[in-house]
């Protein structure tokens, strides 16, 4: 970010009062979150910062000046508004929009904090932890400082041997970069188990399968087959058995980070392939909480400001902006509406008992309609939820047939007859399942590390976990082109193509599709 973006970002007087009030309001709530710091940025600051997704500081490369010019062309247009960012760092650092009214700026420090809120409590995002305060106790997390140093890392690398080569890399690497294990960082470190017996009683087996030459005479048999010759032939034995031991032995979905273990890079491109991995298992707790955290955003920016911070003079314009962004068009998805409004049914089942064994047997419509056992559970449910679980959990665990109908939910399609798409079915089982299927690893393919022995080649082996969800050929042919770069050698992925057996395979040279 050039030096004048430094400047004049402070909090003027009378938004810094409205951010103490809106803390004490929410921290009355119950809300607990890091120390926030806010700044004010103008428009074009806010897209640059946009473009560097939230971060001042990061390596550089061209496809950030692309989504500079496409959020300060749609900004232009009227098409987009950014109207505030939050970075999950401590202290957590958001911005504000220059030229918001002040109602637009008490919404957005309200969301803000319900985000941070999220941050710190949400189990998905402990795992973006970097180690705890000595003094507090407190996790940090230091990303801004992170990400500053990996640019001046890679700045660095471009002086030493260009920035062609090194942007050309980095071109690969993002091509790869949903290609981690989300579940990996919450998986215990096993340490590879070492068996006494395979270095201090080998078993006899292995002398039986040593050849040996043919011997008549007992007093021949040391001249034979020396003992020299037996361990060179046990060598050669050994030697086969680990060629064609499998590697790795469990198929690995973390592809980046077989890469990095494995593959013949050189020091400059095993650090950015680092980079990028690292930044990817960043932002992964984002994608795996979008409808949670803009729900819990939403909800508590509506209590805040319903509740609290607005006054009557404000409270239309709170809500004129409000519904713009809850505002969802026919056929589009809109994660503030549906996580905003999941929360408050859970909040609403908790308040009048509606769960547990009695409630599920409870099969008429009129009883459950009226069914109130005045518990008032719903406050600490919903901070419940909040900690413990991810959109998927959320969804499979509190998605209701009678929430579905209230929210007119439906599942729909492509209809290749009528060449437009159509409702496909409003049943709750369906409209569950679709949504579930969407959410499931953000909607991207499972791929996983297969052999990278192939054939006893050196090639890699990857595997496409199809579960419905086909591969994009014309995105798969580049990503094997990317992963040849960084491997050096052929790779080849095994899927599903029209419901049969396929396979994907680049040399460096040709691509080449086949069945299999």
């Amino acid at each position: 970010m050039s030096a004048k973006f430094a400047l004049k970002t402070a909090l003027p007087t009378y938004l810094y009062d409205e951010k103490v009030k809106i803390e004490k309001y929410a921290r009355d709530f119950g809300l607990d979150f890091f120390p926030t710091l806010f700044e004010v940025l103008s428009y074009d600051q806010m897209n640059e910062v946009a473009s560097y997704g939230g971060f001042p500081n990061r390596y550089p490369h061209w496809r950030f000046g692309m989504e500079f010019e496409q959020l300060s062309k749609s900004h232009e247009y009227g098409l987009s508004k950014i109207y505030e960012m939050v970075i999950n760092n401590t202290p957590s650092v958001a911005y504000l929009l220059e030229g918001n009214s002040i109602v637009e700026q008490k919404l957005v420090m309200s969301h803000v904090l319900g985000h941070v809120d999220f941050f710190k409590n949400n189990f998905t995002f402990k795992t973006t932890n970097q180690g705890v305060d000595a003094e507090t106790g407190q996790p940090l997390r230091k990303w801004i400082d992170t990400m500053a140093n990996d640019g001046s890392l890679v700045r660095r690398w471009i002086k030493r041997i260009g920035i062609e080569k090194v942007e050309e890399f980095i071109d690969n690497c993002l091509s790869l970069e949903n290609l981690i294990d989300p579940q990996k960082p919450y998986a215990p470190i096993v340490a590879k188990k070492v068996h006494e017996d395979e270095y201090e009683n080998p078993s006899t087996e292995h002398a039986a399968e040593i050849p040996r030459l043919r011997v008549d005479r007992d007093y021949m048999r040391e001249y034979i087959n020396p003992e020299s010759f037996l361990q060179s032939q046990q060598k050669k034995i050994d030697d086969e058995k680990e060629r064609e031991r499998k590697f790795p032995e469990k198929r690995d979905r973390d592809v980046l980070g077989f890469l990095i273990d494995h593959a013949p890079l050189d020091r400059w491109e095993h650090e950015i392939l680092g980079i990028i991995r690292r930044e990817a298992y960043y932002f992964a707790p984002q994608m795996q909480t979008k409808i949670m955290n803009e729900g819990w955003a939403t909800y508590w920016h509506s209590k805040i400001m319903t509740e609290k911070a607005c006054d009557s003079s404000e409270i239309i314009d709170y809500a004129d902006r409000t519904a713009g962004v809850l505002a969802t068009a026919p056929g589009q998805f809109n994660p503030y509406k549906l996580g905003v409004e999941l929360f408050r049914h859970i909040e609403e089942r908790w308040n009048r008992g509606q769960f547990g064994k009695e409630w599920e047997d409870c099969d008429t419509l009129e009883g459950r309609r009226n069914w109130d056992r005045r518990m008032g559970a719903g406050r600490e449910k919903v901070f419940e939820v909040r900690a413990h679980y991810n959109d998927i959990t959320f969804i499979d665990e509190f998605l209701t047939p009678e929430f579905v109908i209230e929210q007119k939910m439906y599942a729909f399609g492509y209809n290749q007859r009528n060449e437009r798409y159509e409702i496909e079915t409003r049943k709750y089982k369906d409209v569950k399942e679709k949504l579930l299927f969407r959410l499931t690893n953000g909607g991207q393919p499972f791929i996983y590390v297969e052999d990278a022995n192939h054939a006893n080649r050196g090639e890699l082996l990857l595997q496409h976990d199809h579960q419905g969800l086909d591969l994009k050929l014309d995105y798969a042919r580049e990503v094997l082109k990317s992963l040849v770069r960084i491997w050096k050698r052929p790779v080849e992925i095994h899927t599903i193509i029209e419901e049969k057996p396929a396979l994907l395979r680049f040399d460096g040279t040709e691509h080449v599709q086949r069945s299999r």
